[in-house]
């Protein structure tokens, strides 16, 4: 390959130097070329940190982007304290539409634990409606505790739509039980 593509530069016209430089340059370009753009469309596919800015926050900075979140939607929010919060993290809404959420920054799935504190807390903080939020996706066993309790699960990809999850819920009549 190398050979004929200077025989090629050569012919059209190149001077004998640069026929060379291109039989030695074009066949690791031409080997490089697919595992290039394969990366790039990779990399286009990948969220960065600006994209998915939950990934670079600690537990409580995460808990204060859940909070902006539900203030943005014009919903008053009440940050429990760090202890004898009952496992709630956030109160979001208004009475009689209060919901409990319990928020998780983590870097694994998380599990049913955390639906067990945050449904065991709403009541102790008068809410009608529990909630976990997460970076990370949920286990089956946290899933299957949700749908019987019915707890809303948001994390992972679902995370961009914690606005609209959250006005759904706070909408007096918008909720379907």
């Amino acid at each position: 390959m190398a050979a004929a593509s200077g025989a090629a530069a050569y012919f059209a016209g190149l001077d004998a130097t640069y026929s060379v430089a291109v039989g030695v340059a074009v066949p690791p370009a031409v080997y490089a070329l697919p595992r290039f753009v394969r990366g790039a469309l990779a990399g286009l596919r990948t969220p960065g940190r600006r994209e998915r800015p939950e990934e670079a926050m600690s537990g409580l900075e995460f808990e204060d982007y859940v909070a902006r979140v539900a203030r943005s939607c014009g919903i008053p929010v009440i940050m429990t304290p760090l202890s004898g919060d009952w496992g709630v993290d956030l109160i979001v809404g208004t009475r009689p539409n209060r919901i409990a959420i319990q928020c998780k920054r983590q870097s694994r799935p998380v599990g049913p634990a955390a639906v067990q504190e945050v449904v065991a807390g709403a009541p102790m903080q008068d809410c009608v409606a529990t909630m976990v939020v997460s970076n990370q996706t949920f286990t089956p066993a946290a899933v299957q505790l949700a749908e019987l309790h019915g707890c809303v699960l948001v994390g992972g990809p679902e995370l961009r739509y914690l606005r609209a999850i959250i006005r759904r819920l706070t909408v007096p009549g918008a909720r379907a039980d």
